[in-house]
């Protein structure tokens, strides 16, 4: 990643430009550009992992909230996943995943040094990133991972920053030392009490309420999390931003797998999203397009369970 280069020494068609950014297109539009290799890969609990994957041209513009889709394998689904981090210098992106379904486990099973079929992103509309004072970042599970890169940036920018972060266990709670870091205060919560404390993030974001003013919130993370965070911001005038995650094939707003009913209004994920104002989305009827594919999903799963 060059930023720096003067234009006199740029030669013509070498450079692409975009989000302040100047990146050489030397080494990057070749062959290897398209061999999305796995330079790491680390397990953060018994079914969630990290990985690192060359993608050069994606690093290269990706922004927080924005996210990529993905097929590990020639015959597995294309599935959307939150770009975690994007490492321009190195050409890397980083995502953060848990084996829940067949083709997460097939993304899951690749080693370090395999390479996935194909991705394609950056996709979606970045966060939106601006002063608003004190916000409080609230990430359930695996959606931590899709938190951590929006509460750097809001920080960045300039925020107080209080991230709530919470999973049934400690086991299961993923990026503590990184939220952290991200974070002006950082609170833990587990439903066991096993780390941090004992309940749900929303009693952690209650108790914030009450002894400061917050002038957003972020919530990320189980339909029902978000969905409960959004219940009590609405009742306490918090504005709210969620970051949906509902079926999605083709990326681009054309298949409408993804749509959602936000203020009234269908909007399209993919494009329109992934986040959106939490008061405003119709969770039931997200809660039901969520499910549409449950059996499919399930004879997936116990199909590729029987060729292991």
């Amino acid at each position: 990643m060059h930023t720096d280069a003067p234009h006199s020494a740029r030669k013509s068609g070498d450079w692409i430009s975009g989000n302040g950014h100047s990146c050489r297109l030397e080494g990057l539009l070749n062959p290897s550009s398209y061999r999305f290799e796995i330079l790491e890969k680390e397990r953060l609990s018994e079914t969630v992992v990290r990985m690192v994957i060359r993608a050069p041209l994606v690093a290269a513009s990706a922004r927080p909230g924005q996210f990529l889709l993905i097929r590990p394998l020639e015959h597995s689904e294309r599935i959307p996943l939150t770009i975690s981090h994007a490492d321009r210098s190195e050409g890397a992106i980083t995502i953060i995943f848990q084996e829940v379904g067949a083709t997460t486990r097939e993304l899951g099973a690749l080693k370090q040094g395999q390479t996935v079929k194909d991705l394609v992103g950056p996709l979606g509309t970045p966060s939106d990133i601006r002063r608003f004072g004190t916000v409080a970042c609230v990430g359930g599970g695996v959606g931590i991972a899709v938190m951590l890169p929006v509460a750097r940036a809001l920080r960045q920018a300039g925020n107080r920053v209080v991230g709530i972060i919470g999973a049934r266990t400690k086991d299961l709670l993923i990026l503590e030392r990184e939220m952290s870091e991200a974070s002006d205060e950082l609170i833990v919560m587990t439903d066991d009490g096993s780390r941090g404390g004992k309940g749900l993030v929303t009693d952690a974001l209650a108790d914030l309420a009450g002894r400061e003013r917050v002038d957003h919130c972020y919530a990320i993370g189980p339909l029902p999390m978000m969905h409960a965070v959004c219940r009590l911001t609405k009742e306490k005038a918090i504005p709210t931003t969620v970051s949906l995650d509902p079926v999605m094939v083709d990326g681009t707003g054309m298949c409408g797998g993804c749509r959602v009913t936000v203020g009234g209004e269908a909007k399209f994920t993919c494009v329109d999203g992934p986040e959106f104002d939490g008061h405003l989305v119709d969770w039931d009827t997200l809660r039901a397009r969520k499910s549409i594919y449950r059996d499919e999903e399930r004879l997936a799963l116990e199909a590729r369970s029987g060729k292991t």
